[in-house]
């Protein structure tokens, strides 16, 4: 599969069926997230079709990973991979860590944020649906040696 990454256009949300996501975000959200001067969205495609989207927010010198979503009939494709490498690619030019929440039961998630160098920093009870628990996951670009 080719996977291409750009960034989000007012254009690409309109082509996003999120019924082909898991239901969590939605139209409205993804278009004041892009009007946001402090976010950068981006889309992954496959022969012009939109299989996944990635977002960042950006507050001081840390990137914060809102979400990365993959379409539920293109998992296990590494397009989840190709978005998350963008989303520390453009986070390493200004930040100095990144981080993001993880349902604490996603263990395919879990494990490929540290396969990427994250490690668990924290944890958020009843963060998700208030009633799953997440772990914060962070990755610190520079390191003292």
């Amino acid at each position: 599969m080719n996977i291409t990454i750009e960034k989000m256009s007012a254009l690409d949300i309109e082509k996003i069926n999120l019924n082909d996501f898991d239901n969590f975000w939605t139209i409205g959200i993804l278009r004041k997230e892009l009007e946001n001067p402090l976010s950068f969205y981006i889309v992954a495609k496959c022969e012009n079709e939109i299989i996944g989207f990635a977002g960042l927010n950006f507050v001081l010198d840390e990137a914060h990973i809102a979400n990365i979503v993959v379409k539920t009939d293109k998992r296990n494709m590494k397009v989840g991979s190709t978005l998350l490498e963008a989303l520390i690619k453009k986070a390493e030019e200004n930040s100095t860590l990144i981080t993001l929440e993880v349902n604490e039961k996603n263990t395919v998630a879990i494990h490929l944020y540290q396969k990427y160098g994250f490690t668990v920093t924290g944890h958020r009870k009843k963060y998700y649906e208030n009633q799953y628990d997440a772990y914060i996951m962070t990755k610190n670009f520079n390191t003292y040696d």
